[in-house]
């Protein structure tokens, strides 16, 4: 699926687009599946706006933007399930991370025409730390996504700057990390980011017509030890590639 100049441009700059992962059906399923979810989440009570608060976005914008955020997806829908196993992906994470990868967690973000909310510049680190720092987000297309939408913005080579200082743990000083300091990442429905969960990163808000949708999923190497017990769920440690080298009880802790 890659080549091993891919492996070494991920390995410098801490990111990089893979295209065409999944197929037009895939991702269409997908979709679907993100509609459900949201639609019973609204007949649970349970929807919510998950956009991020703070001095990044002037406060009336911030009233009106719209973030539809969901952690793990793979208890709700198993197209998700199939996703994170997928035969493309795993043959991406093998050479990226190495022959033994676990699913972390995996949520959805959906970015609703116009009023679709920005994430200020920040690192995953703050939300998981790890000890070797292997955490590696997927980040799938499902639909094509550019400036005007909102597409990712990365900053090549700041994984390499190890864990900065956030404010609130949530993101980093937006004056000395605008959005537009990153390179953005435009990319096609079936396309996936991958990113090190060091490596700076952000989206503007969402200004078109048009709907961006993303499924993301964290991996890891299973030897890379959790720092903190942080973002910890009951069905976490799915082997996608290879096997767990430590024999140890799962439940439900890291």
């Amino acid at each position: 699926m890659i080549a091993q100049d891919d492996v070494e441009f991920y390995k410098e700059n801490g990111y990089l687009l893979v295209k065409g992962v999944y197929t037009e059906q895939e991702v269409e399923a997908m979709r679907g599946a993100i509609d459900r979810i949201i639609h019973r989440a609204v007949e649970a009570n349970m929807d919510r706006n998950a956009r991020w608060g703070g001095d990044h976005t002037p406060e009336e914008e911030l009233k009106r933007v719209v973030l539809k955020g969901y952690h793990d997806v793979q208890y709700h829908d198993s197209a998700f399930t199939l996703a994170a196993l997928h035969p493309n992906m795993r043959a991406v994470l093998s050479r990226l991370i190495g022959p033994n990868v676990q699913l972390h967690h995996s949520k959805m973000l959906v970015k609703p025409p116009e009023v679709g909310a920005a994430f200020p510049m920040h690192q995953d680190y703050p939300y998981f730390p790890h000890e070797s720092h292997s955490m590696m987000a997927g980040s799938v297309h499902l639909d094509d996504t550019d400036e005007e939408n909102g597409c990712l913005h990365v900053i090549p080579g700041s994984h390499k700057q190890g864990p900065l200082e956030h404010v609130g743990r949530h993101y980093l000083n937006h004056k000395e990390y605008p959005i537009r300091m990153g390179v953005p990442c435009p990319a096609k429905a079936g396309d996936v980011l991958f990113f090190n969960y060091l490596t700076i990163h952000g989206s503007e808000v969402n200004r078109s017509g048009r709907t961006r949708r993303n499924v993301l999923f964290q991996y890891r190497d299973p030897l890379d030890r959790p720092i903190e017990d942080k973002h910890v769920n009951w069905g976490q440690g799915l082997m996608v590639c290879g096997e767990n080298p430590v024999f140890r009880l799962y439940k439900g802790a890291h």
